[in-house]
């Protein structure tokens, strides 16, 4: 097992749900954090929180699909932090349900500019270190949607597929680096995802998660530190999880 301790991990969607999850984790095993958000109340709220584990952090209220902003963060890293260990690319979205002609193109936009582009930007501007350095481990956010289109999942699906791609791409472009990569891809989490798909529809939100036992954000997080702290010969290319009530993206047991 590897040893997490004081090294510089980079969490992108930091702010809740997984992100926040991952943060707790790793600034538990003494890991300095770079936390990545749009809400900088929210940062630090959680950096409030994070302040009992007596870990390194430093906060960057940042947009993932703004590339001149990410560039010019992560290029302007002080030295003590620009050394980056470990990327996770979790910040991610989904807007929407609607049927491929009746989407709205601002939900289209906002889910490819995030979900595919703000990976692409973080990975762009700090996967060159690691390979400098001769280590890190980048680990991706996918999901069920990459493996499984859904009904009304039509451009979310093929974003988280894109990722499941470009997971696999840079995979075989870094090797004979020792840079390892990860996708992680879960099932049903209950985080504030639905919330954000249905624009803060609660109701409709608290439906997807009725009747069923949801994975939870730490159980992400759990998985993700797992398939970090294998022994370095040993790249966990993949990891689909599903809560034990979903056996497909669709398929789900219900108890009224």
């Amino acid at each position: 097992m590897i040893s997490i301790k004081d090294k510089i991990v980079v969490i992108t969607g930091a702010s809740s749900g997984i992100g926040a999850a991952c943060a707790k984790v790793f600034a538990q095993a003494g890991a300095k954090l770079i936390l990545v958000a749009r809400r900088q109340e929210r940062l630090q709220e959680l950096a409030d929180e994070l302040s009992k584990f007596s870990c390194q952090l430093h906060l960057l209220s940042l947009d993932v699909r703004d590339r001149a902003s990410v560039e010019s963060a992560f290029s302007s890293l002080s030295n003590a932090w620009s050394d980056v260990d470990i990327l996770i690319n979790n910040a991610g979205l989904s807007r929407g349900l609607n049927k491929l002609h009746e989407g709205n193109i601002q939900d289209w936009e906002e889910m490819i500019d995030t979900n595919i582009k703000g990976l692409l930007y973080c990975t762009r501007y700090l996967v060159p270190g690691m390979v400098n350095r001769g280590k890190g481990h980048v680990v991706n956010l996918g999901s069920i949607a990459g493996h499984q289109t859904y009904p009304g999942g039509n451009v979310y699906c093929a974003s988280k597929a894109a990722v499941k791609s470009l997971n696999e791409g840079l995979k075989q472009d870094l090797l004979g680096t020792p840079v390892r990569v990860t996708s992680v891809d879960p099932g049903l989490v209950e985080t504030e995802f639905s919330q954000v798909r249905f624009h803060g529809d609660s109701d409709r939100a608290q439906k997807v998660y009725q009747g069923l036992t949801p994975l939870t954000p730490e159980d992400i997080a759990d998985v993700i530190f797992f398939c970090v702290t294998r022994p370095a010969h040993v790249n966990i290319s993949e990891v689909l999880l599903v809560p034990t009530d979903q056996a497909t993206a669709t398929l789900v047991n219900r108890r009224v």
